[in-house]
C-alpha cells in the first residue's frame, strides 16, 4: 500500500453536498488505511485552499494553511501547523498547496512535520518554486487533453 493517500477535494470541499455526507466520504477513506499511511486532503472552505494532512493511525490531523492571518480553525483548541510558507498575497494559495503536497511526496522520510514545525518556517516559496508547481500541473494537463482523458 502507499504511504500517501488522496481525498479528492471535489468530493470534501464546502459545496460537495452536506457535512454529514462528506464526512462519512472522508472516514470511509480513512477507515481504508494502513499503518503509518497519511491521507492529502486539498480543501475549499471557500474562496480559499487549504491542505489536511491525516494521520489516522495517529488520530493527527494537520492544518496547513498558506494565507497569513486566515483562521479557519481555532488555533488555540487545536495543534495547528501554523509555520508554512505564506503566500505573498491572496491569489496564490492553490499553487501553494500544490507545493505543499509536491515537497510531502517527494521526501521519501516524509517527515513534514518537522520542516513545518515552529522555527523552520519560510516566510514565502521563491517565485522558481510556485513556477516549478506550476509548469507541471501544465504539462500534465495537456497531456491528459492530448490523451483525450477528460
Amino acid at each position: 500500500m502507499s504511504m500517501v493517500g488522496f481525498i479528492d477535494p471535489a468530493t470534501v470541499s464546502a459545496n460537495s453536498g452536506t457535512i454529514a455526507d462528506r464526512s462519512r466520504l472522508v472516514a470511509a477513506r480513512l477507515q481504508k488505511t494502513d499503518g503509518e499511511q497519511i491521507f492529502m486532503m486539498p480543501y475549499n472552505p471557500g474562496r480559499h485552499w487549504i491542505l489536511l494532512i491525516v494521520r489516522a493511525k495517529r488520530e493527527t490531523v494537520y492544518f496547513l494553511d498558506p494565507l497569513p492571518g486566515h483562521r479557519v480553525v481555532d488555533e488555540e483548541a487545536k495543534n495547528i501547523v501554523n509555520s508554512t510558507p505564506k503566500q505573498p498575497s491572496s491569489v496564490e494559495c492553490g499553487y501553494y498547496v500544490m507545493r505543499f503536497m509536491r515537497d510531502i511526496i517527494m521526501d521519501p522520510s516524509l517527515a513534514f512535520e518537522n520542516k513545518y514545525a515552529k522555527g523552520n518556517q519560510e516566510a514565502s516559496y521563491p517565485q522558481e518554486a510556485i513556477d516549478e508547481v506550476r509548469n507541471e500541473w501544465a504539462e500534465f494537463v495537456c497531456q491528459i487533453i492530448e490523451q483525450g482523458n477528460y
